[in-house]
């Protein structure tokens, strides 16, 4: 598995270089079908020093995402808590894909319309700055490629991420439609039609 290193405020030396290789690169023997991982370490200027240090990891596996970001007090630590993170990721991704070959996955999706606000977010997301309006502002366009899949696909891969919606192709109906998590704990499915 290939390892791209980003680094935001801080340097990226050979050692730590060799430190997230050895860390983030030993998860592939857990899941072989890792296409790309991204690992983005970042250094803001906070007060609390044990929030100083950011490590995000991002994993395209088969088209799924596994991500997870932790904040530490040094670089080193951000990189350990983050790894611990996506080894759980890792395992509770496998469950799924063994619960779900085992039996079938329950259809609990109603139908429902609903807004957010809360942005999708994702290493693979293009980003654009936007221009300011009367009533606040846009601050971001995200944008990313999609593949069809089955409203149960897009549930976990909701899950994956740890968002409270999904927007994705659905591979029945051939549109673009959205899940999300309900407060009830269920999950709701916004198919849109033109009016």
């Amino acid at each position: 598995m290939q390892v791209v290193l980003k680094g935001k405020n801080v340097e990226l030396t050979d050692t730590l270089r060799s430190y997230v290789d050895k860390r983030i690169g030993k998860l592939d023997r857990y899941l072989d079908n890792i296409t790309e991982t991204t690992v983005e370490l970042t250094r803001e200027m906070t007060r609390s020093s044990e929030k100083r240090h950011s490590a995000q990891v991002t994993m395209l596996v088969n088209g799924a995402i596994l991500r997870g970001e932790e904040k530490a007090q040094d670089v080193l630590a951000a990189v350990d808590a983050v790894a611990d993170v996506m080894n759980r990721q890792i395992k509770r991704y496998k469950g799924k894909l063994y619960e779900k070959h085992k039996t079938k996955m329950p259809a609990k999706v109603e139908t429902a319309v609903a807004t957010t606000e809360e942005p999708i977010t994702g290493e693979d997301l293009e980003e654009e700055e936007l221009e300011s309006f009367p009533d606040g502002k846009v601050v971001k366009r995200k944008r990313y490629s999609v593949k069809p899949m089955f409203y149960d696909e897009a549930i976990e891969q909701m899950e994956l991420l740890g968002h409270d919606f999904f927007v994705y192709y659905d591979a029945g109906d051939e549109q673009v439609n959205v899940v999300y998590r309900r407060k009830d704990g269920d999950y709701g499915l916004i198919t849109p039609e033109m009016g």
